[in-house]
């Protein structure tokens, strides 16, 4: 377990009562997905199953129940970077339907930042591209649209 880590970017949110459930669930039936995890340096990042990492790692009767081990499944990595494990992350949870919307903001910003065009992040992330525009526009109108060019109709004389 210690080689497995967090990420930064996880998009979804659990409420502690499904925490508490989710807790009861890998203490009675044991992991019945493992956790999904990408090679990042020397480690591992978590792409999908970070609440089930966290509980693996943190709570006394689960660490015990599995033997100071974590399962995990490594995840096929085209090129392996940043963005395309932020990308896995996204299409694990939205084929779950769970994400957070400023969370996922957050991530079509940072994409967009590390040279994604609104089309492969759209691509990517399964969304069209009114999405990922209104994903934009809740993470900040300025950054991300800083270097378009807009019509005289936004000029005032």
């Amino acid at each position: 377990p210690e080689k497995v880590r967090a990420n930064d970017y996880n998009p979804n949110v659990m409420a502690p009562v499904e925490q508490r459930l989710l807790h009861t669930s890998l203490l009675t039936e044991g992991y019945t997905q493992p956790v999904g995890v990408a090679q990042a340096g020397q480690g591992y990042s978590v792409v999908d199953g970070y609440h089930r990492m966290q509980l693996g790692k943190h709570k006394p009767r689960l660490r015990e129940r599995l033997k100071g081990y974590l399962p995990v499944v490594l995840v096929h990595q085209e090129s392996g970077g940043d963005a395309e494990r932020r990308a896995a992350t996204v299409r694990h949870n939205r084929a779950r339907g769970q994400n957070a919307v400023t969370a996922m903001s957050d991530l079509v910003r940072d994409l967009a930042r590390l040279g994604w065009e609104d089309g492969r992040i759209a691509k990517e992330l399964g969304m069209d591209a009114g999405e990922v525009l209104r994903l934009k526009q809740i993470s900040g109108l300025a950054e991300l649209f800083g270097d378009e060019t807009f019509s005289q109709a936004w000029t005032v004389e």
